[in-house]
């Protein structure tokens, strides 16, 4: 893994409390009747996904699609990866793209006009657990957001580094 210290930037506390606070601005945005289809980004948005799930109150159709722009860098390979984007029909409904952080929007741009335009999907929103303003290349902005993150590479709640790490309760970074 690495020689470098992990050190905690965001405790289980302070996640926990934030993803709570996301979720309450997804339920005043849809409200309790409307039904939503919540797309979790494998495998990295997956502890953030089961979370946010917990605190919606609406209806939830939960899918899941692969896809990766990363393999074993640090850094985007500039190139996305659909693993598996088998989704089930979207045509008129509400979709809420859930992904653990948002650097390039790559990725995210990819799976939202794949969404918006494959899908007919009637309403797409994004909601990542970090954004990576500092790292943008596409003009993408995401509806609801819990941290804003500088240039560390993080781990834990789902992100990785070589595959560990994605099981730690908190956001460590290496230093």
């Amino acid at each position: 893994m690495s020689d470098k210290e992990l050190k905690v930037l965001i405790d289980e506390r302070t996640l926990s409390q934030r993803i709570k606070e996301l979720a309450l601005g997804i339920n005043a945005y849809y409200g309790t009747k409307n039904e939503l289809t919540v797309v979790c980004v494998l495998k990295g948005a997956v502890m953030f996904f089961c979370e946010l799930a917990k605190h919606l109150k609406m209806p939830v159709r939960m899918e899941f699609v692969s896809l990766s722009s990363y393999g074993d860098a640090q850094k985007s390979s500039g190139k996305v990866s659909a693993l598996n984007l088998s989704l089930p029909p979207l045509e008129g409904k509400n979709v809420l793209v859930v992904e653990d952080i948002m650097d390039t929007g790559l990725t995210l741009n990819f799976l939202l006009d794949f969404i918006r335009s494959k899908c007919k999907a009637k309403n797409v929103k994004l909601a990542v657990m970090f954004d990576k303003k500092c790292a943008r290349k596409y003009p993408l902005v995401p509806d609801f957001y819990a941290f804003d993150v500088d240039d560390k590479f993080i781990v834990g709640f789902g992100l990785d580094y070589l595959e560990f790490n994605r099981n730690l309760p908190y956001i460590g970074y290496y230093e």
